[in-house]
């Protein structure tokens, strides 16, 4: 077993998949929207003050307590007045274009771990719906 000083092939080439992540030109781009959101201070306010009125009104509905018209007209109007900011915009979209991008490196290390070889695209998933699932894809 390596020592910790020691750099494995599994390092050396998780860096060069990281750094070939950071080169994309997708990548630079979700990275500037997240940055300019995370500058604009008025923006991230008042996307912290919507997470909260939403974690409020979750909180009353999961304690059985009935949410008022006004309440849910309330949030309906601060989150549709956020979705006209374009950088809280460009933040909200770098953010599911970052978790698609985690997703698809996560289920190919994933499968590779699970079949001991690189997958194929119809063992990434085109191909049915799982192992044992019985529909015949």
């Amino acid at each position: 077993m390596p020592t910790t000083t020691e750099e494995t092939q599994i390092t050396a080439k998780t860096k060069e998949l990281c750094q070939a992540i950071l080169d994309e030109p997708n990548m630079r781009s979700i990275r500037q929207r997240i940055d300019t959101f995370m500058a604009d201070e008025k923006t991230r306010s008042a996307y912290d003050g919507l997470i909260e009125k939403g974690q409020a009104l979750q909180q009353k509905q999961q304690t059985a307590q009935p949410l008022s018209n006004d309440e849910i007209v309330e949030f309906e109007k601060t989150r549709d007045s956020l979705m006209l900011n374009p950088v809280a915009r460009g933040f909200l979209d770098a953010q599911e274009e970052l978790h698609s991008v985690q997703e698809s490196i996560q289920q190919y290390v994933n499968k590779t771990l699970e079949l001991g070889h690189v997958p194929t695209e119809d063992e990434l998933g085109g191909g049915g719906c799982g192992h044992g699932c019985g529909c015949h894809h």
